[in-house]
């Protein structure tokens, strides 16, 4: 399965996303036979241009005769329902434009079945969204994930007059989503575009650590002069994309705990997926006595690490933060002192053995057994892992 991570810096359009995906390297002839699908009177056009001097992929669509009129939903859905494309491609495109009326109808007061989609609901916006969709499953792309989106700022004039930036719609359709303004004073994130994003991404995230083969690019109508227009895509197998890589450091302070309760948490965190969990004896205002529970986590399991230090410790409050962490390559190897093996935790850097540590359950079972000094023990077992790194 591929992944998709759409870098939205500069905005986002159902143009936009057409070209980006086509320049991940899908023939454009095929692209608008699958167009033809949608039987609308429309002729693509695909052509690289440049945006502040940086080349990318426009899509233009442009539409014979006087195109269509205003649309409801149930006309967006036959016209979907009747078009040559594959099932996936309908069940996507059909999302993205419910999420579009939605928006519409929310903002204007009317239903659901009743309000109407002028540009969003034109024969070109038809061709972004199912086009967009078309092409993501053409790709093979599983799962889409999109950097926070800067939407912007000014006005825009639209059917119902000059509207601020972001629209209403795209403000309704954007809850939830990270968003921001910068650079340019321009509308930057469309309807289309913002309805797209909102249902195919999975999560909105600043740029993760990934490996991708690909990079397609792109561009919007304008060229701007502090940004370049363009929408990139970076493009891989969903195995090296890593959306959550960062650790986060979770803190309580705690007066009155009996201290068995804490020691017997840091074991449940543990089990919990926990990286590191440590107490540090503290002191807090009016002199008292207390301890600060700290916890070291990977985003996927934070949820369940707050939840657990609510459940099983007598803290009302926490803080989490995200921080940034550098590892060095672990591996562990066995060697045998006394006929019993002992695993020996070593650590590398580039490439190279820095630390070697005994574990200490494995030296304590031969000590014991044997009626010797542990720290005999210990010492004997680093001094044969050493030698067997060095040779």
């Amino acid at each position: 399965m591929k992944y998709a991570y759409l870098d939205a810096s500069s905005g986002l359009s159902g143009d936009m996303c057409l070209g980006a995906l086509l320049d991940l390297g899908v023939s454009p002839a095929a692209f608008k036979a699958a167009v033809n699908g949608l039987g609308l009177p429309v002729r693509i056009k695909v052509r690289e241009v440049e945006r502040s001097h940086l080349r990318a992929l426009k899509v233009d669509v442009e539409i014979q005769g006087h195109g269509s009129h205003a649309r409801r939903f149930k006309d967006i859905a036959g016209l979907i329902k009747k078009a040559a494309l594959p099932a996936p491609v309908k069940e996507r495109g059909l999302a993205v434009f419910r999420m579009l009326f939605e928006a519409e109808a929310k903002v204007h007061g009317e239903t659901f079945d009743d309000v109407h989609l002028h540009e969003a609901g034109a024969d070109d916006a038809l061709v972004d969204i199912l086009g967009t969709c078309w092409l993501a499953d053409r790709l093979g792309i599983g799962e889409f994930y999109a950097s926070p989106l800067n939407v912007g700022s000014g006005s825009v004039r639209t059917s119902h007059g000059v509207l601020p930036v972001p629209p209403p719609a795209v403000a309704e359709i954007l809850k939830g989503v990270p968003v921001y303004s910068a650079h340019a004073a321009y509308e930057l994130v469309t309807p289309t575009g913002a309805a797209l994003v909102k249902t195919l991404a999975t999560k909105f995230v600043s740029f993760p650590e990934l490996t991708y083969d690909r990079v397609g690019c792109g561009a919007g109508g304008r060229d701007l002069d502090a940004i370049p227009n363009i929408l990139r895509v970076f493009y891989g197998d969903r195995r090296d994309f890593s959306p959550d890589k960062r650790v986060y450091i979770l803190e309580a302070t705690i007066d009155d705990a009996n201290p068995q309760v804490l020691a017997s948490f840091m074991d449940r965190a543990l089990e919990k997926g926990a990286l590191d969990v440590y107490l540090t004896p503290i002191v807090m205002k009016k002199n008292r006595l207390a301890t600060k529970l700290t916890v070291l986590a990977e985003a996927a399991v934070l949820e369940s690490l707050v939840a657990a230090v609510f459940a099983e410790t007598p803290t009302i409050g926490l803080r989490y933060f995200p921080v940034e962490r550098r590892a060095l390559v672990r591996r562990t190897e066995t060697i045998r002192l006394e006929g019993r093996p002992i695993r020996v935790k070593t650590a590398l850097l580039d490439g190279r053995v820095i630390n070697a540590q005994p574990e200490y359950e494995d030296c304590l079972a031969l000590a014991t057994a044997e009626k010797i000094p542990l720290k005999d023990v210990i010492r004997r077992a680093a001094a044969a892992a050493d030698a067997r790194i060095k040779g």
